[in-house]
């Protein structure tokens, strides 16, 4: 078993202030594979009170000096860019070459484009020819970090990888069922040796070191990627000291297929769907089907899920692995189950444990049809491999039923007709429209709108998002 139960603080590994050990399990088999410590109110205090005193000569360091030390960072994790795939898969159940190819792959990615922007990135500019005021954007400070466990590295470098880059010093946080990325992340940041107080981690759970964190009066922003009602928590928490606050929470995407779609727009939407066992975030788990194409749908989306595979995490292959935690699956199968006592009809999948394994958190790629949208399967974030379809008769109609949801992160649409797709695509009530399967762009921003959170992160407005706005007059007298 892994022992990993020091913190990062202060540029050293350091034993915990307290004993609390906590069990990190591996999802495809329910056996520990980890040991890990919860962080106490003194680590959490330790670690602010490093990035506190690190922030007054770190915040003055230049752009090239930081450039410098995020290019040796991506060396280095290209160098160990397959530890990160095992401990991906280990600890969240991806199985290796979802792991290789999109997990570790995505940390890479996000290195990557931060660092182009932030070679082009102004931190500051005169505001105008007739203007006497001068702009600068400014670190914002200490930032506390908390990170998921459904895209671990991915939320993380989209995190640290800004706050260095602007400036920051901080606290991560990552999640305590899949801690072991957040870890070797550190372990790099320390072979690049970053500035002792820069970089710190405490592991915990969300009632300990989250709240400790955004609760801290000496941290001045919080980020957030988890569950809404997390994020409500950590707004709370957080208003006693104003802290900025930026959120990423859950979603309830909606994927409008038009009769007009593309051949494979279907089977496409359900491979999007059961991708990372369902559990993204922006995953659009309600398929709207155009009446006219509907049968022929249903048929196309049952033929897909029945054809993917759920296997081991460890092995390698186009399947999905289990879910995160007997928690999370506990939750789906309640949720599976409410959909047949509602009355929807279980076309695909269902609660019992796929053929030929009988241990480990394994859920059927599921499908309901004869959905309607006040169904808690409809209405409620599942984060699973779970998807309802529902018809509609006509554009308006979709639209409403797509927006009837407190959500707003991601939204689907798939036609031929450029027209309807750009008028459709400005009418849905969310932080991303996706046309035509078509994936975002590396360096465009991320977030939602409504109770899917605040804030965006990625490209130039992930820098924006560290920084804080200050106006000098009288800059050319």
């Amino acid at each position: 078993m892994l022992d990993k139960r020091k913190f990062y603080i202060n540029g050293k590994w350091v034993e915990p202030a307290e004993k609390n050990d906590f069990e990190v399990i591996n999802p495809s088999n329910e056996d520990p594979f980890a040991i890990i410590s919860l962080g106490s109110k003194k680590d959490t205090d330790n670690a602010v009170k490093s990035a506190k005193k690190a922030f007054e000569t770190w915040k003055e360091t230049s752009k090239e000096e930081r450039l410098e030390l995020l290019e040796k960072l991506l060396a280095v994790y290209k160098k160990r860019f397959g530890e990160m795939t095992e401990a991906i898969s280990l600890e969240m159940g991806a199985p290796m070459d979802w792991s290789s190819n999109v997990q570790t792959a995505s940390g890479q990615a996000h290195l990557e484009d931060f660092i182009l922007r932030l070679k082009d990135f102004k931190f500051d500019e005169h505001f105008d020819q007739k203007s006497n005021n001068h702009i600068y954007y400014e670190p914002i400070g200490v930032c506390g970090l908390i990170t998921p466990w459904n895209w671990p590295i991915n939320q993380i470098a989209l995190k640290v990888i800004p706050a260095f880059a602007t400036g920051c010093t901080m606290i991560l946080k990552p999640s305590e069922i899949a801690p072991i990325s957040g870890m070797l992340f550190a372990e790099m940041i320390d072979e690049v040796g970053f500035p002792k107080g820069v970089f710190n981690l405490v592991n915990g759970d969300g009632e300990g070191v989250g709240t400790q964190i955004s609760s801290h009066p000496d941290i001045d922003m919080v980020s957030f990627t988890g569950s809404t009602r997390a994020g409500r928590l950590i707004s709370k928490n957080a208003a006693e000291t104003i802290k900025r606050v930026c959120l990423e929470l859950g979603g309830k995407g909606g994927n409008i297929v038009f009769a007009d779609s593309y051949k494979d727009a279907v089977r496409d939407g359900i491979r999007n769907v059961m991708s990372n066992s369902g559990q993204s975030c922006d995953a659009p788990t309600r398929m709207l089907v155009e009446k006219s194409i509907y049968e022929r749908a249903v048929d196309e989306a049952v033929d897909e899920a029945n054809k993917i595979k759920v296997d081991q995490a460890s092995k390698k292959g186009d399947h999905i692995g289990p879910v995160i935690s007997k928690t999370q699956y506990d939750k789906i199968i309640n949720l599976i189950e409410s959909g047949i006592s509602e009355g929807a009809t279980l076309a695909a999948g269902g609660p019992e444990l796929p053929n030929g394994l009988n241990k480990g958190y394994f859920i059927k790629p599921t499908i309901f049809t004869n959905v309607t949208n006040e169904m808690r399967i409809a209405k409620e974030e599942i984060f699973g491999p779970v998807l309802s379809i529902i018809p509609f008769e006509n554009e308006d109609e979709a639209v409403n039923i797509v927006n009837d949801t407190s959500y707003g992160l991601g939204n689907y649409l798939q036609t031929e007709d450029k027209e309807k797709a750009h008028r459709v695509a400005k009418k849905l009530r969310s932080g991303c429209v996706y046309i035509n399967g078509n994936a975002a762009d590396a360096g465009t921003p991320f977030g939602g709108y409504r109770q899917s959170g605040n804030g965006r992160e990625g490209g130039v407005w992930g820098l924006e998002e560290y920084l804080e706005v200050k106006t000098v007059t009288g800059w050319k007298d």
